[in-house]
C-alpha cells in the first residue's frame, strides 16, 4: 500500500509498544526505549505514521489519539498473570512493561481500536482475555524449531484456517514464517478464535470475534519483506477514522 496521496489527509497514527533494555549507541551505554526499526519501516510503507509507546506513565490514556495499535515482541509475560509459577526457562520478565501493555490492550479493545499483536503481543492479548501460556514450548512439542538459537529465527510453515481474517489478508492457506518464541498459547482467551497453527499444533495466530480488527500472530512478520499484515492494520485504521 503506498502512502496517502497529497491532500488525502494525514497518515493514520499507529502506536507501537517497545522494549526498555540496556543498549549501546554512538559513545553511550545506558537503558533505552527501543524497537527494531523493521516495525517502523513496515508501518511507513503501509501508509501509517508510527509512534513508539514506551512502557511509562499511562500509555492506555493515549488510545483515543491512536488510529491503530501494534503490541510488539519482547520478553515473557509474568506467569502470575495467569496463575502459574515461573518455569525455569521463563525469562526477561519486565513487570512494568506488562502493566503498561495490559492496560493498553484493555483500552484498545474497549475502544474498538484496530489491533495487531506480534509474538509477545499475541500472548498479552490471550492472557488479557483470561487465557494462559505454555511457558516453554519445547516441553510440549519436543523440539526447539520455534526458537532454534539466541538471535536466530526459526523458519516453519504456518497453516491458516479457511475463512479466517488472516487467510483473507495473506491470500493463502499456508505461509512460511520467521519464528522466535519459546512460549505459546495454552488455554485460549475468551472470545478468541485460533486462525493459524504450525504443523506441530502450536497456535500461531488468533482473532477476536466481534471486534472491527483484532488480529495477533505468534511469528515475526516484521522480519520479512512481505507487509500484508501491516497494510491490513493501516487500512482498518484509516477506514475507522473521522476526518
Amino acid at each position: 500500500m503506498p502512502p496517502p496521496a497529497a491532500g488525502s489527509g494525514a497518515r493514520p497514527v499507529i502506536g507501537i509498544t517497545c522494549y526498555v533494555e540496556p543498549a549501546a549507541f554512538t559513545v553511550w551505554r545506558m537503558p533505552a526505549a527501543l524497537l527494531p526499526y523493521t516495525y517502523i519501516e513496515h508501518v511507513v510503507r503501509a501508509g501509517g505514521q508510527p509512534v513508539i509507546l514506551p512502557p511509562a506513565g499511562d500509555p492506555s490514556s493515549l488510545v483515543g489519539r491512536l488510529d491503530g495499535l501494534i503490541v510488539a515482541g519482547g520478553g515473557d509475560v509474568d506467569p502470575g498473570r495467569y496463575g502459574e509459577q515461573p518455569h525455569q526457562q521463563t525469562g526477561y520478565v519486565r513487570k512494568f512493561r506488562d502493566e503498561a501493555e495490559f492496560g493498553l490492550v484493555e483500552a484498545a479493545l474497549k475502544a474498538g481500536t484496530p489491533f495487531l499483536g506480534i509474538c509477545r503481543g499475541l500472548q498479552v492479548l490471550n492472557v488479557s482475555l483470561g487465557g494462559s501460556l505454555h511457558q516453554h514450548l519445547p516441553d510440549v512439542v519436543g523440539h526447539g524449531g520455534h526458537s532454534p538459537a539466541p538471535g536466530e529465527f526459526g523458519h516453519l510453515p504456518v497453516r491458516l484456517a479457511t475463512g479466517s481474517m488472516i487467510a483473507d489478508v495473506l491470500g493463502a492457506e499456508k505461509v512460511g514464517a520467521a519464528h522466535y518464541h519459546h512460549q505459546a498459547t495454552d488455554r485460549l482467551g475468551e472470545g478468541l478464535t485460533v486462525s493459524a497453527t504450525s504443523d506441530d499444533g502450536t497456535v500461531e495466530a488468533v482473532e477476536l470475534r466481534d471486534h472491527p480488527f483484532a488480529l495477533a500472530v505468534q511469528w515475526h512478520p516484521e522480519a520479512g519483506q512481505e507487509g500484508h499484515l501491516f497494510e491490513a492494520l493501516v487500512t482498518a485504521a484509516t477506514s475507522g477514522r473521522h476526518w
